[in-house]
């Protein structure tokens, strides 16, 4: 399989009857859409937004060729991954299709001192902080609870109910303001996750408590099979005004405004500024997960539009036009992607069954009387299957 940032345009897809119109998004030059390269590759010069842009203005050309590497790296993993579950080799998985500029810029703006709550889609926040590809595989495959120690990248586990992160985040946000610490914490969380109880709260007690966190909502404008417009009747970014802290909306698809508009924020809640909300304006270009069929509730018109804003091919555009970047970059490119996919499927098919008494580990810090006697009788009705089996062993060779 090789690397193309625009084969999902060119994937057949099943026509579908449905009558939902296009929706009307932000374009170029929108007042409240933070766009800094254009859907066609230009450099937007807006004055409005010289506050933000000035966080990438000097930005190298290696510096974009390593954000287009993590872009095309991370579609090739999770390309793979969505591979992978289709043939039985992983139980569920959430695509980032469409959504790794969001991702890919606002992780690179993070520092290494910073902390990271996802949700179960941060597939390229992930790559930033360092967590092998390979680690976010086990939850979805079923052989381990996470796959990787949360403090070694300040990266924490997937979080499967929707919007709880939140209040991890504010949490610890409030907890490392008490110690001192200069750092920030960013949580992630979608469209759909900003209607739960959870983030207003996380809201209203980060306002209170002018903790430093950043709230990066994904709106890739579809929360499973609800569109956004169920959900709200303002932009999602605005609801920050309610709390009392900056609601920004940045065009999701452009790597640049997502990463200069998160180093803005994050360098806010370091100087004890507070809270930011971005909504990163993107569209989820796949599947909810590999157990839904978008094309029951969403009109191809509609995707067919946002693939023309390919966030991957608006950067690939840019680097051909603007920077000395050749052709063998990209050919090494896509041999590296071919490497990866290839270790990713290896190391999946590889991965050992867990050991069935696991569950009964860290459930207490300090071990619980129940836990034990719990795992006793785990261990009992374990131990009654090899019994059984070698009691039917005995009886087919006639007990001799």
């Amino acid at each position: 399989m090789t690397v193309d940032s625009n084969a999902a345009a060119r994937t057949p897809r099943k026509r579908t009857a449905a009558k939902k119109s296009a929706k009307k998004s932000p374009g170029v030059g929108a007042p409240d859409l933070v766009q800094l390269l254009s859907p066609e590759g230009r450099r937007v010069e807006d004055p409005a937004h010289a506050e933000y842009a000035a966080f990438v203005e000097d930005i190298t050309a290696d510096e974009l060729r390593g954000l287009y590497r993590d872009m095309v790296l991370t579609r090739r993993f999770d390309a793979e991954a969505t591979s992978l579950q289709r043939q039985g080799e992983l139980g569920l998985w959430a695509s980032l299709l469409g959504q790794e500029a969001a991702q890919i810029g606002s992780g690179r703006a993070t520092r290494d001192d910073d902390y990271v709550f996802p949700t179960y889609r941060e597939h390229g926040v992930a790559w930033c902080r360092g967590v092998d590809p390979t680690n976010l595989l086990g939850m979805f495959r079923g052989v381990n609870n996470g796959g990787w120690d949360p403090n070694s990248n300040n990266f924490h586990l997937y979080t499967i109910v929707i919007g709880s992160q939140t209040l991890h985040a504010t949490g610890y946000a409030m907890g490392i303001a008490k110690d001192g610490a200069d750092s920030a914490v960013i949580a992630y969380f979608g469209d759909g996750a900003s209607s739960q109880g959870d983030v207003a709260e996380s809201f209203t007690f980060s306002a209170v408590y002018n903790a430093p966190v950043v709230f990066f909502c994904q709106n890739n404008q579809w929360a499973i099979s609800e569109p956004t417009e169920r959900q709200t009747r303002v932009p999602l970014y605005q609801r920050a005004q309610g709390y009392g802290f900056p609601g920004v909306r940045v065009d999701g698809n452009d790597v640049l405004a997502c990463l200069a508009v998160t180093k803005w924020a994050l360098e806010r809640a370091r100087r004890g500024e507070g809270p930011t909300l971005v909504e990163a304006f993107t569209y989820r270009m796949g599947a909810h997960t590999t157990s839904d069929d978008p094309s029951k509730y969403r009109a191809d018109e509609e995707r067919e539009a946002w693939e023309a804003k390919d966030p991957i091919q608006r950067l690939r555009t840019y680097l051909e036009s603007e920077t000395d970047t050749d052709e063998g970059f990209f050919a090494e490119l896509e041999a590296e992607s071919e490497a990866l996919g290839l270790r990713v499927r290896e190391v999946v098919r590889a991965m050992p069954d867990p050991d069935p008494m696991a569950i009964f580990e860290n459930a207490y810090a300090d071990g619980h009387s129940l836990v034990d006697e719990e795992r006793a009788q785990f261990a009992a009705y374990q131990a009654s299957f090899s019994t059984e089996s070698d009691s039917d062993s005995v009886a087919g060779s006639g007990g001799n």
